[in-house]
């Protein structure tokens, strides 16, 4: 028996209600590998807070780096609007957005929720800065501090039908085991800058960029983060490494590599 109002014969289409994003790991595309990368490329997002007074919603454009692990970053003025809001209520959330020609609205974004608190970890700084240079100047200022948002959960719109929700967990990278990485970061950081600038170049340019005087501003675990002027570049390693043994391996691999791919060809 047709229910109420259907047309019997009708072969209408059903109307269906708006698509539920699938859990990550259920995805049929790759969300934790965009998410993450959407995490370590943009440097500029959209910040949201919350007004103490009212609860109206308040958004503004911040700066953004990452931690070692992937946690968003930001250096924020106690004179700003979303710092007074924070300091009331830390909930908040972050939109990190590819851009690009055309419609806005097919290229890929991400919105990560959490709560935001301030850190006086060193790496902190050191790792916005070397994302945003120009930060240095007023760093140090007294009205301003480094934040970071620890994050809850994930939206990523990957474009048209690719829309994903993401854990914590599936945000961030486990450290574990990678203390010794995490700890020669800065010292592989300034060494890598210093004597293997055209390595840095080769590593940009394999991932797709232009070319450039690239340099590194940090790494991790799962690979490199590259920055020239306002452009970046994420480079993944062929395989996650954890102590500093296994990255100089895989960087001079990876060099080699690079460069027998640029060589000139024979006959």
């Amino acid at each position: 028996m047709a229910d109420a109002g259907e047309k019997t014969g009708d072969t209408t289409p059903a109307r269906r209600g708006p698509a539920v994003p699938l859990p990550a790991a259920e995805a049929p595309f790759d969300a934790i590998g965009l998410a993450r990368h959407l995490l370590r490329t943009i440097r500029s997002g959209a910040l949201a807070t919350l007004d103490p007074e009212d609860g109206t919603p308040f958004v503004s454009l911040v700066t953004i780096a990452t931690d070692v692990d992937g946690t968003p970053l930001m250096l924020l003025s106690r004179l700003s609007a979303h710092t007074r809001n924070l300091l009331a209520d830390p909930r908040a959330s972050l939109l990190f957005s590819a851009g690009g020609k055309g419609d806005p609205l097919a290229h890929p974004r991400l919105t990560v929720t959490g709560r935001v608190a301030q850190t006086a970890e060193p790496r902190a700084r050191a790792r916005f800065i070397a994302r945003h240079p120009k930060a240095k100047l007023y760093a140090d200022f007294p009205d301003f501090g480094f934040f970071a948002l620890e994050p809850k959960a994930g939206h990523l719109n990957g474009g048209f039908a690719k829309a994903a929700v993401l854990t914590a967990g599936e945000l961030r990278l486990d450290l574990t085991g990678a203390e010794g990485l995490v700890a020669g970061e800065a010292g592989a950081v300034e060494h890598m800058n210093a004597d293997h600038a055209d390595a840095l170049a080769l590593y940009a340019v394999g991932t797709g960029a232009e070319p450039g005087p690239w340099r590194l501003t940090g790494l991790d675990p799962e690979g490199l983060d590259l920055l020239t002027g306002d452009r970046t570049a994420r480079v993944l390693f062929p395989a996650p490494i954890r102590e500093m043994g296994g990255l100089r391996k895989i960087l001079v691999t990876m060099a080699a590599e690079a460069r027998a791919g640029a060589a000139p060809k024979t006959e």
